[in-house]
C-alpha cells in the first residue's frame, strides 16, 4: 500500500489505550506505514510491551497554544496559502458558533501545526476518537485536502454533540466502531449510513494466553482463602465502582471475599473513602496502574470479575470496554450491566452475570452467587474464553481495517458546505 497515514491520537502512550496501540502494531505488521501524531504529552510513568515494538514515528502538536505561540504562527503564515485553508477557516469559526470555548481554539491552532508539518509522503490521515482527535484532524484535512477517516469509541460519541458528529460524518470517508450500539447511534447521522463500518478491537491472543489450570475451589467458606474479585478501570463515574463498594457491604458477614482495583482516576480518593466508612479495607487492594503482563497475572489469580458499567450524568459511557474481553480471554466469568455494547459479549446466564445499573442489591446477590459456586464460575468463564477466541480475535479486525484503507482513494475528501 502507497503512502503513509497520519495517526491523530489525543495521547500517546497511554496505558488505559492498549486497543490503540494494539490496533497500530497490527496495521504494522500488515504493511501500513503509519506515523504517530499525538495532541498530548504522555502522562503515564510506565507503558505496555506492545508500545516497545510499534516502530512508526512520533510527533507530538501545541499541547497548549501558549506554550509554543512561534510555533503556531510559522504554522498559520504557511498553511494560510494553502488552497483548503479559507474554507477550513469559515467551517472553524461555524464550529466556534456552537462552540465558543478554549478548547475550540486550541484544536484550531493543533490542525495548522499539524497541516504545516505533515509530510509530503503523508497522504491521508486517520482520527482514533471522533471528538478532539477527529476536530483537528477534520480541519487539516480541509486546509491539506488529505482525505480522513475515523475510530470512534465510546465516551468520544455520547458526550458530541449531534451536529458535529454529523459534520463530521459528512466530511470524512469512513467511520469505524468497536461496538453495534454506537455504530447504531452514528449510522442515524450520517446523511451515509454505509460510511460507519462496525469493527471490534478484539484481542491479541497471543499476548492473552489460555491459562492451563482456569478456575479455583474458592467459595467464600474459608477466611484464610477468601474468593478473590477483580476490577481493571479508571475511577471515573461511568464504572460504578462505588455501587461496587455498596453491593459489597451488603455480602453476608461470614462470606470470605477479596477485591483488588486496578487503574487511577480522579474519584480514587473517593472509592477510598467510601470503603472506608463502609468498613471494607482489610478486604481491598489499590494497585493503581499496572504493566499488562501484571493485569493478566492477577486475572489469573483472580475468581470472577465486576465491572458495574452505568451512564455518567454527562452521557458518558463505556462501548464494550476491553478488559471485559482480556478477563473473558483468561476464563474469568464476569459481573456487569446491560449499558452500550456489554452485552455484545457478555450473556447472562452463559459467560456472565448481568444486572441493572446502579442497583447495589442485585449486584450483592450475583456477587454472593458467583463467589459461592466455583464449579458454575468455571463453566461460565470457559464459555467466555470461546467466546473471544472465536470472534474477538484483533487479527478479524485488523483484516477488515486494512481492506478499509486499502480500499481509500486519496482525493476524494468530501467537504461540508462544497457540492
Amino acid at each position: 500500500m502507497s503512502g503513509k497515514i497520519a495517526f491523530v491520537l489525543k495521547g500517546y502512550p497511554r496505558l488505559s489505550e492498549t486497543f490503540i496501540a494494539q490496533e497500530i502494531r497490527g496495521l504494522e505488521k500488515a504493511g501500513l506505514d503509519i506515523e504517530i501524531v499525538s495532541l498530548r504529552h504522555p502522562y503515564d510513568p510506565a507503558t505496555h510491551p506492545v508500545h516497545d515494538e510499534i516502530t512508526a514515528p512520533v510527533r507530538y502538536l501545541p499541547e497548549y497554544l501558549h506554550n509554543e505561540p512561534g510555533r503556531v504562527f510559522a504554522a498559520w503564515l504557511k498553511v494560510r496559502k494553502f488552497a483548503g485553508y479559507r474554507h477550513a477557516r469559515s467551517l472553524w469559526l461555524a464550529d466556534l458558533s456552537n462552540d465558543f470555548s478554549r478548547n475550540r481554539v486550541r484544536r484550531f491552532g493543533q490542525a495548522l501545526v499539524l497541516a504545516a508539518e505533515l509530510g509530503n509522503d503523508v497522504t491521508r490521515l486517520h482520527a482514533h476518537f471522533i471528538h478532539t482527535p477527529a476536530s483537528v484532524t477534520s480541519y487539516a484535512s480541509l486546509i491539506t485536502g488529505k482525505p480522513w477517516s475515523c475510530s470512534a469509541h465510546a465516551k468520544d460519541i455520547w458526550t458530541s454533540p449531534d451536529w458535529e458528529l454529523t459534520g463530521k460524518l459528512n466530511d470524512m470517508q469512513w467511520v469505524s466502531v468497536c461496538t453495534r450500539y454506537g455504530a447504531a447511534h452514528l449510522a442515524g447521522l450520517a446523511c451515509d449510513p454505509d460510511k460507519v463500518k462496525l469493527i471490534y478491537h478484539g484481542l491479541d491472543l497471543k499476548r492473552f494466553p489460555a491459562p492451563e489450570n482456569p478456575g479455583s475451589q474458592r467459595d467464600g467458606s474459608d477466611p484464610q482463602n477468601p474468593a478473590r474479585i477483580l476490577t481493571v478501570g479508571r475511577a471515573v463515574e461511568k464504572k460504578g465502582l462505588d455501587v461496587l463498594l455498596d453491593a459489597f457491604a451488603l455480602l453476608p458477614p461470614g462470606l470470605a471475599w477479596q477485591w483488588s482495583h486496578v487503574g487511577g482516576g480522579e474519584l480514587l480518593d473517593d472509592l477510598k473513602q467510601q470503603a472506608a466508612r463502609l468498613g471494607l479495607e482489610d478486604r481491598i487492594t489499590w494497585h493503581g496502574a499496572l504493566a499488562q503482563e501484571e493485569v493478566i497475572g492477577l486475572y489469573r489469580q483472580s475468581d470472577l470479575f465486576a465491572l458495574p458499567c452505568r451512564v455518567a450524568r454527562d452521557g458518558d459511557r463505556d462501548g464494550l470496554p476491553n478488559v471485559l474481553v482480556e478477563a473473558q480471554s483468561q476464563a474469568l466469568t464476569c459481573i456487569s450491566t446491560p449499558v452500550s455494547g456489554v452485552t455484545e459479549l457478555l450473556q447472562d446466564g452463559l459467560n456472565a452475570r448481568i444486572v441493572p445499573p446502579d442497583n447495589a442489591a442485585d449486584l450483592a446477590e450475583a456477587l454472593a452467587e458467583l463467589i459461592a459456586a466455583p464449579k458454575l464460575r468455571i463453566e461460565q468463564g470457559l464459555a467466555g474464553q470461546a467466546i473471544v477466541h472465536s470472534k474477538f480475535s484483533c487479527e478479524t479486525g485488523i483484516a477488515e481495517l486494512m481492506a478499509l484503507f486499502a480500499a481509500t482513494e486519496p482525493g476524494k475528501n468530501r467537504q461540508r458546505g462544497v457540492a
